[in-house]
């Protein structure tokens, strides 16, 4: 049974309890945020996450699966976990098309050019990572809380009262599936950053939820958590930057 099934088919008193008892069993505080996220999905059946669950699954099994996906979220948060190297090799070809057009360029500094485009890439993967974080950390005191490990679908915050955020770094970065399941909710959606213009739209979320937060704080937090987990950047043995300096 799906998690979806199971929430529908369960009276919502026993559905919380099963789901509380199982955050109990984790030793994970069920009043740390997981209430609201897991009432978010009572609420809106439309929006639980399909993916969790299986056939032999009952509908106790089936909660208690989404118990844990929020905990291994939480868990394996950005500050603690430790990102994987490229399992991908690049293509030599990029090199020889560089050298085509900067003709100048020998051997060593395009396999610089290369190994710097692997570096700012795995950046970038964790980018909405360290963003969400940031997010959960500053929006908790005004009741707003992360869904960790997608636990409800395009939806990132869930708040006490019922609302619900979608943040997305950049605005051009929102895949159609997820604009699709959106549309005609009440999901709000926020972007750190116009594609566009390259405007930071802080106060846009500000305004919004009655916080402060800002590109500097942001920042603040994206040193502190790379300072406290160096490995949440993962950096191949091979590559030459971090011989450089």
């Amino acid at each position: 049974m799906k998690f979806k099934e199971a929430i529908i088919k369960l009276n919502t008193n026993k559905a919380e309890s099963i789901a509380r008892a199982k955050s109990d069993e984790l030793q994970f505080d069920w009043k740390s945020g997981i209430n609201y996220v897991f009432k978010t999905c009572l609420n809106n059946p439309e929006l639980a996450p399909t993916n969790i669950g299986l056939k032999t699954d009952d509908a106790k099994g089936a909660i208690e699966r989404w118990v844990i996906k929020y905990y291994n979220g939480y868990n394996s948060r950005i500050s603690r976990h430790r990102s994987n190297v490229p399992g991908t090799i690049a293509d030599p070809i990029i090199n020889i098309i560089i050298q085509g057009r900067l003709t100048n360029l020998d051997d060593a500094s395009v396999n610089l050019i290369k190994y710097a485009h692997r570096l700012s890439m795995a950046a970038e993967n964790i980018l909405g990572h360290l963003l969400e974080e940031y997010l959960s950390v500053e929006l908790k005191s005004k009741g707003w809380y992360c869904a960790w490990g997608e636990t409800v679908r395009s939806v990132d915050f869930c708040s006490k009262s019922g609302g619900l955020l979608q943040i997305k770094n950049r605005s051009n970065s929102e895949n159609s599936s997820s604009n699709k399941i959106r549309k005609g909710t009440s999901i709000e959606k926020w972007f750190r950053v116009d594609a566009l213009t390259g405007k930071y739209l802080w106060q846009n979320l500000n305004s919004k939820l009655r916080v402060k937060c800002s590109e500097e704080t942001f920042r603040d937090f994206v040193k502190e958590a790379l300072a406290y987990n160096p490995g949440a950047l993962a950096i191949e043995d091979e590559n030459p930057w971090q011989k450089l300096f």
